[in-house]
């Protein structure tokens, strides 16, 4: 088994009401010196068999057409985990 990580973001150009509204609320609750926070979503993928070129291929396309809203966010998929659990 093995774990690949799809992390989205919103593009640094689009409006982040969400983070926004975090960061406003740190203060207020002791966490000071926090400057910016950008909320996103994380996807845990688990694959059976070994994460090579092909599978990766495979979540970049998942990622692009249905993972991430590509016209307002990025996306970056990474292999965090391989072998039994």
């Amino acid at each position: 088994m093995a774990r690949v990580v799809v992390d989205v973001m919103l593009k640094p150009e689009i409006l982040d009401p969400q983070g926004q509204a975090v960061q406003r609320a740190l203060p207020r609750l002791g966490f000071d010196g926090i400057t910016d926070v950008r909320q996103g979503k994380r996807f845990e993928l688990e694959l059976e068999g070994p994460v090579d070129e092909a599978a990766l291929a495979r979540i970049r396309e998942a990622a692009e057409s249905f993972l991430a809203n590509t016209v307002i966010e990025d996306f970056t998929v990474r292999v965090e985990a391989e072998g039994e659990k």
